[in-house]
């Protein structure tokens, strides 16, 4: 889905990938569960007899008058890692079925490549005319899911370009209950962009409002009403940070708080937001303690830091006693880094490659076997991945003189023809003094070899590897502090040499 670039927020790319599956299933559905179970089975078994059963169901789906089973077919032939199949039963389908499933999401993919509000407008009436909603019922709770993805687009977009009355009759049209905090976080965010805090402020309420309705079970237990519900801390703390841009600061601190209670773990950005209205209505003190829960995790970012020993010196009237307060803090935290990495380290033989930088040499892993090896799987389309990188450039600075630390950076996953050029393009325009490696697709299977053998399934992804080629740590995402992300890594690396 092209949305992504328009909806991926915080919530949105969550809602994003969970919309793109619950939308697949609801057209991938099988005849009966026995048939999916039978498959099932023969795609697990490792008796040749069942390969050759395996291969005649898969026949017998293509050569379906079925729609569902010929793209349940496709589903197999994925999980089988056969691409050729993949791309042969879907051009099959879309020739077999011209106003069915595939060919309305293949032909949704034309609006998503329109600029400006009124041509992705035209091109949403045509492709809705020619694939009206009560062709494809379902009784799913996202059968209209796919229609809501391309109105949000709509209403976002007008949002963008100030004609807030075609924004509003599109999210007026949204169906799918269980996504609409969703959608109008989304145009809210588009509001909020172009400096209409009014309407910001309107659909933020209207986003949490919406998830609010499903939390605690109040709309069920569905994997949809969990989703829905899984949004809401998120959603209250957007709209507590538009009521604090308007200077409402009362209000805004009834929802900080909402979010505050609802978030499971400490959130830095929330703890923020939360101690800034404080500040605005003179609670210092409350404000001081809700920024040295984020100091002690370690995950200040210089700006919090910053108001922590502004507060501290409004608190106490002057700077006294303040650098060994931080200096015993600054202990702590390194402490329990050093804890929570003993538990979290690991020993895994790293899988071997080896893959070509931007500058044509050929880098090998085997190659680099005494050193502690850093990998880092990113692209260019990966937000959170190059969100990381300032982070990332400071570690590579620290260690720019140590012959014993090598950092890769692994693009892959790409989704252009131009990969080896974005990736260029992008490390040269940000001036990163990185060597990128580019594990590109394989052009028989499709797939990413070095990420996969890996097993990463979302990026950015990090690895640190001993000098003995071993696995020590893994790491997910990135969490925005680029001091806490030098220090994780850091001691990271000084423990996987010392366990070399």
């Amino acid at each position: 889905m092209m949305i992504k670039k328009k909806l991926m927020t915080g919530f949105g790319a969550l809602a994003l990938i969970t919309g793109m599956f619950m939308n697949a299933a609801a057209q991938t559905k099988a005849p009966a569960d026995s048939t999916k179970k039978y498959l099932d089975k023969l795609l697990a078994s490792a008796d040749e007899s069942d390969k050759v059963l395996l291969n005649n169901q898969l026949n017998k789906l293509v050569a379906s008058s079925s729609e569902k089973d010929m793209s349940l077919a496709m589903q197999y032939y994925y999980r089988l890692k056969n691409t050729k199949m993949v791309d042969s039963v879907r051009q099959m389908e879309l020739k077999k079925f011209p106003e069915g499933e595939q060919a309305r999401g293949t032909e949704q993919e034309v609006i998503y490549k329109e600029k400006g509000a009124a041509n992705i407008e035209a091109a949403y009436q045509k492709w809705f005319k020619k694939f009206p909603p009560q062709k494809f019922i379902t009784g799913e709770v996202d059968e209209r899911l796919i229609y809501d993805y391309v109105r949000s687009l709509i209403a976002s977009t007008y949002a963008e370009e100030k004609n807030t009355a075609k924004a509003i009759e599109y999210a007026n049209m949204l169906e799918a209950d269980f996504w609409k905090g969703n959608a109008y976080s989304g145009l809210s965010q588009a509001f909020r962009k172009t400096g209409d805090l009014a309407h910001a402020e309107i659909y933020a309420k209207k986003a949490m409002d919406s998830a609010a309705e499903y939390t605690d079970g109040k709309k069920g237990d569905s994997n949809a009403a969990k989703f829905a519900a899984s949004g809401y801390a998120g959603l209250t703390s957007t709209y507590a940070n538009i009521l604090f841009e308007e200077k409402k600061y009362n209000e805004a601190l009834k929802y900080s708080e909402l979010a505050y209670k609802s978030s499971t773990e400490l959130n830095p950005q929330l703890n923020y937001r939360y101690a800034q209205i404080l500040m605005g209505l003179n609670r210092n003190q409350e404000a001081f303690d809700k920024l040295d829960e984020v100091v002690k995790s370690g995950k200040a970012t210089p700006e919090m830091s910053d108001d922590f020993k502004k507060l501290y010196i409004k608190l106490k009237g002057s700077d006294a006693g303040f650098n060994e307060y931080a200096a015993a803090i600054r202990k702590g935290v390194i402490e329990n880094l050093k804890k929570k990495l003993t538990k979290e380290m690991v020993k895994e033989q790293a899988a071997g490659f080896t893959l070509t930088d931007l500058d044509g040499n050929k880098v090998s892993l085997a190659d680099l076997k005494g050193k502690v090896v850093i990998l880092d799987f990113w692209a260019t389309w990966c937000g959170p991945c190059k969100a990381s990188f300032p982070a990332m450039q400071m570690a590579v600075n620290k260690y720019k003189d140590d012959p014993k630390v090598k950092f890769l950076f692994i693009h892959t996953w790409e989704k252009t023809a131009t990969a080896t050029k974005d990736a260029g393009d992008y490390i040269a325009g940000k001036k990163y003094s990185f060597q990128v490696l580019m594990d590109l697709k394989d052009p028989e299977t499709k797939e990413n070899k070095v990420v996969s053998s890996y097993k990463v399934f979302g990026i950015p992804a990090k690895f640190v590897i001993d000098a003995n080629g071993n696995i020590r740590f893994k790491l997910t995402g990135f969490d925005g502090s680029n001091e806490a992300a030098v220090d994780e890594l850091s001691m990271m690396i000084d423990m996987a040499k010392s366990n070399s």
